[in-house]
């Protein structure tokens, strides 16, 4: 694969992650942090795109300048840096919002000073000999431009740094899929200062006399590659598992309360719509099926029998003595005779008589009973007691 393939690729890479992103932000499209993430992704893409060595000598071209595209190059990779650490500083939050704004600026005036100063010392300097691959070992030796070269590896080097730094001590603190990404974001921040240490060694040995110029040219930007790769996983990883979790947790706790709907699913008003076909997002579907447990619910407290519930509580609690476990077989029990006699068309009980259901208070309880309302054998018990008794007024 030849130099200019090799670099488009990984900025196709880039330009992928920023599509997903894009498409992310349509349903977000007031979300700070995705828009930050979605911009250093495109920065990336345009890096790994300008930096290409056939591009670079369309530049070169275009403006009239020999090797006029280093200094370009150079500073969108300082950019690239200065926003990384940016988005890490928000994405991490602060309580003071005052120190977020102080290190935004701070990060952002010393990488833009940087990127000035690159300029500055390309048009300081004289490199008239147009070098594709290799400028930073040919012209290390060339007053101006060798500083233009060390300022642009120390600044991105120092990028690497902070980027370990922020990411190791962010991720002894989260879990999942974010400690992961900030894993992934690590090890391409390590991969980066490597390459700084490969550039900075052949640059060394260009001054000692030595040509190891493949160390820049060859190696580096294998591990530049690397880097990218990691970087972008790194950022697309955290919102990709949590919306993967999001929708496992969502449709897991639909199937869980399925037992529950199917039980008093003959109490859903009449005039709720009917069931979201499976191909509607998962979200919705459980959305509409708690709507519709809770309207039954309120339909059938009439004929919640306190009597009733208190027996199974009393029994379910001596059995296995776990209060959270005991409440929600007694509500189901309350639920599945509720059913049965308004079905009966058994007058209403009054107030001081009925049971009050409270599972459907929180989530967890109310996923419980369902659960209890599949393989509790008291409710079982109850349905067939209820059901061959005769309808009594």
């Amino acid at each position: 694969m030849s130099a200019g393939t090799a670099y488009l690729s990984v900025a196709v890479g880039f330009l992928l992650a920023t599509a997903v992103k894009l498409w992310a932000l349509r349903k977000n499209p007031r979300d700070p942090l995705l828009w930050a993430v979605t911009a250093t992704l495109f920065v990336a893409a345009f890096l790994f795109v300008t930096a290409a060595p056939p591009n670079l000598a369309v530049i070169n071209e275009w403006l009239g300048i020999p090797n006029i595209a280093a200094p370009i190059v150079y500073s969108i990779l300082t950019a690239f840096d200065g926003i990384s650490i940016v988005l890490l500083i928000h994405w991490r939050g602060n309580e003071d919002s005052r120190v977020t704004l102080r290190q935004t600026r701070l990060c952002l005036s010393a990488y833009a000073t940087v990127m000035v100063a690159l300029y500055a010392l390309f048009a300081l300097g004289d490199a008239p000999v147009e070098r594709l691959r290799d400028l930073d070992t040919y012209y290390s030796g060339t007053p101006w431009i060798r500083e233009m070269i060390l300022l642009y590896l120390a600044a991105h080097s120092v990028a690497a740094v902070t980027m370990i730094l922020l990411c190791l001590r962010w991720s002894r603190q989260v879990p999942g899929t974010l400690k992961a990404g900030l894993l992934l974001i690590t090890t391409g921040a390590v991969c980066m200062f490597g390459y700084d240490l490969l550039k900075f060694t052949a640059i060394i040995a260009r001054w000692l006399g030595h040509n190891w110029d493949s160390l820049s040219t060859t190696v580096a930007f294998n591990l530049a590659g690397f880097s990218a790769f990691l970087f972008t996983a790194g950022f697309m990883l955290p919102p990709i598992g949590q919306g993967v979790g999001s929708r496992w947790r969502a449709l897991r706790r639909f199937r869980r309360l399925q037992p529950l709907w199917w039980e008093i699913h003959p109490e859903i008003p009449p005039t709720s719509p009917p069931p979201m076909p499976w191909w509607q997002p998962v979200e919705r579907r459980l959305m509409q099926r708690e709507r519709d447990i809770f309207d039954a619910v309120l339909r059938l407290m009439p004929w919640f029998d306190r009597s009733i519930g208190a027996e199974v509580y009393a029994l379910a609690l001596a059995e296995h003595s776990e209060i959270r476990r005991a409440r929600g077989e007694a509500d189901a029990c309350v639920i599945a005779h509720a059913v049965i006699q308004k079905g009966h068309a058994v007058p209403a009980l009054p107030s001081e008589h009925r049971w009050t259901v409270s599972s459907i208070e929180d989530s967890e309880d109310l996923a419980d009973m369902s659960t209890a309302m599949l393989r509790s054998t008291r409710v079982e018990v109850t349905r067939q007691s209820n059901a061959s008794a005769e309808p009594s007024a």
